[in-house]
């Protein structure tokens, strides 16, 4: 008998070590899934910082652009050995503006490889200029006023934007269709802000998807009267200067001249 209770508590002894055992592991795996779920909750907000650097780093990206301008449609070889002296001559003359200070450029150089010269294909020019204003100028009228025709060619100026940006302007474009069907007069502002006006009400759009969903509801649903944007917000300096497109968006700005002056206000 005495020999049977020491076998059982030996035998107890063990158990209890076990227990004792699997209880500390058992512990350890609630702290790690504790320790999981904890890192899991913060993905969410990492994906959220994720998606606000990058647009802050496209914005960026925008604003070191800004003061570059294309140039479309120029023969090849026709600047010569000099491209900002044939640039100088050539911007007044085909636009019509006058410089004052003359045109001056941080830097200018055609894009895309060298190649044989093509009558039916010409490698686009890009220029960095120094002074803002003059940028500005010359993408107004060539907003209002562009495509500029010289001698037996046609020729574009188009502003420089980072491809995230350009792939934002041709979604909003793409809508163009369904806006006009709907009667809504729109607005494409710089960088890439669409701005949309129906019976007097207005409503402003950063992301093509928002608008696409909002155009969606628009036949069945009275339109919100609160702008989600103001226009002044909707310009890319100070002076609220409307913004220009290139040639490849094919943009009908849907609003006359003196209504789109309006918008700076």
């Amino acid at each position: 008998m005495d020999s049977t209770i020491s076998t059982l508590a030996t035998e107890t002894k063990f158990i209890r070590s076990d227990i004792e055992s699997f209880q500390s592991r058992v512990t350890g795996l609630e702290q790690c899934v504790t320790a999981v779920e904890e890192h899991l909750n913060t993905v969410p907000d990492q994906d959220q910082e994720q998606l606000f650097l990058c647009s802050k780093l496209i914005d960026l990206e925008d604003r070191r652009r800004r003061d570059n301008v294309h140039f479309f449609g120029f023969p090849e070889r026709i600047e010569g050995p000099n491209i900002q002296a044939f640039l100088q001559k050539i911007l007044p003359a085909i636009t019509g503006l006058t410089f004052d200070p003359p045109l001056e450029f941080q830097r200018e150089h055609h894009l895309g490889s060298k190649r044989a010269e093509r009558a039916s294909r010409t490698r686009p020019i890009i220029a960095c200029l120094l002074c803002h204003t003059q940028v500005r100028q010359l993408l107004t009228e060539a907003r209002f006023h562009g495509p500029f025709c010289h001698e037996d060619y046609e020729s574009h100026i188009t502003a420089d934007v980072s491809k995230e940006t350009n792939e934002r302007r041709k979604a909003f474009l793409s809508l163009q269709p369904r806006l006009c069907q709907l009667e809504v007069k729109y607005g494409l502002f710089e960088p890439a802000r669409m701005w949309i006006t129906k019976n007097g009400q207005s409503k402003g759009f950063y992301d093509p998807e928002d608008l696409c969903l909002f155009l969606d509801g628009l036949t069945t649903t009275a339109m919100d009267i609160t702008p989600s944007i103001p226009p002044s917000e909707l310009c890319d300096d100070s002076q609220g200067t409307l913004s220009s497109y290139t040639p490849l968006d094919g943009l009908n700005i849907g609003m006359t001249r003196p209504e789109a002056e309006s918008w700076r206000d």
